[in-house]
C-alpha cells in the first residue's frame, strides 16, 4: 500500500509557483518570516520525506554525468543505500536523467523512482553516490504502483509532494493526492503561462480532477499575511 500524499505547496494568489517573479511584500512585512512558514507548516504533517518530478530535482541537484569506475548493474530490484534515520528526497525520474553526486538533498537521502528501461551504467552511478533507487514499472509512469513500491521498500507512511505543474498534475490525474495544503503568498504573478500549481500534460478535452472531489478542513492566517488553506482529496459524489 502506498503512503499518505500531501501536495504542499506555496503560491501566489493567482496559483502561480516562482517566488522570484512575485510582488514584493508591503511596507513592514518581513520576507524571511514569510518563507520560514512552509518548512513550519511542512513538520506539522510528521511525513518520512518529500517528492518531486525530475526537473525539480534537477534544479537541486550538484551532480554531473560520468563515467562509472565499475560494471554496470543488470538487476532491476530495489537498491536501498544507507538512510541513516534521514527523511527521503524522491525524484520521480522514469527515464533516469538526474544526476546525484551524493546521496543526500539538504540532509534528507536521495531515492530515485526509475523506470526498467534505465541504463546499467545509471544505476551503478547511482550505487556509486549512494542514492537508493527503485524501478516500479517497464515505462515509469504508472505511478500508483510507483507510489506502493515506495511504501514497501522504505515503509513511508505519508509524503509531501513538493514538485512542480507536471507531476503534480500527473498525481492528481491518477487519484494519488490524499490531501491539498497550499500557503497563499501575499504576491501575485500576473504574467500568462507561467508554471501553476498542476499543470497535466493531456487533451483539451481532458478532466485530471475527475471524479475527484476536495473538502475544506481548515484556513488559517499566518504571520505577514500568509494564508494556509488544508483540502482533503475524496471520490466525487456519484
Amino acid at each position: 500500500m502506498g503512503p499518505k500524499v500531501i501536495c504542499h505547496m506555496v503560491s501566489s494568489i493567482n496559483g502561480r509557483l516562482h517566488p522570484s517573479r512575485f510582488t514584493v511584500p508591503a511596507s513592514g512585512v518581513d520576507k524571511a518570516r514569510l518563507r520560514q512558514h512552509y518548512d513550519e507548516v511542512a513538520a506539522h504533517f510528521g511525513a518520512q520525506g518529500w517528492m518531486c518530478g525530475r526537473v525539480t530535482m534537477q534544479e537541486v541537484s550538484k551532480g554531473k554525468p560520468r563515467q562509472v569506475t565499475g560494471p554496470g548493474v543488470s538487476s532491476r530490484e530495489p537498491f536501498v543505500g544507507d538512510q541513516k534515520d534521514r527523511d527521503l528526497a524522491i525524484a520521480i525520474d522514469p527515464e533516469g536523467r538526474v544526476h546525484y553526486g551524493q546521496d543526500n538533498h539538504v540532509g534528507d537521502h536521495a531515492v530515485a523512482v526509475l523506470s526498467e528501461a534505465v541504463s546499467d551504467g545509471y544505476l551503478a552511478e547511482l550505487r556509486e553516490d549512494g542514492v537508493s533507487y527503485l524501478l516500479a514499472n517497464p515505462d515509469g509512469r504508472d505511478l500508483a504502483n510507483a507510489m506502493d513500491a515506495l511504501g514497501e521498500t522504505f515503509g513511508v507512511e505519508a509524503l509531501l509532494l513538493e514538485g512542480g505543474a507536471a507531476i503534480n498534475g500527473a498525481l492528481l490525474k491518477a487519484g494519488l493526492i490524499d490531501e491539498i495544503n497550499v500557503l497563499i503568498h501575499p504576491a501575485a504573478d500576473g504574467l500568462a503561462g507561467v508554471e501553476s500549481i498542476f499543470g497535466y500534460q493531456g487533451q483539451a478535452e481532458e478532466r485530471p480532477g475527475a471524479g475527484q472531489a476536495l473538502r475544506h478542513m481548515s484556513a488559517e492566517t499566518l504571520e505577514g499575511g500568509m494564508v494556509w488553506l488544508r483540502y482533503q482529496a475524496e471520490k466525487a459524489p456519484a
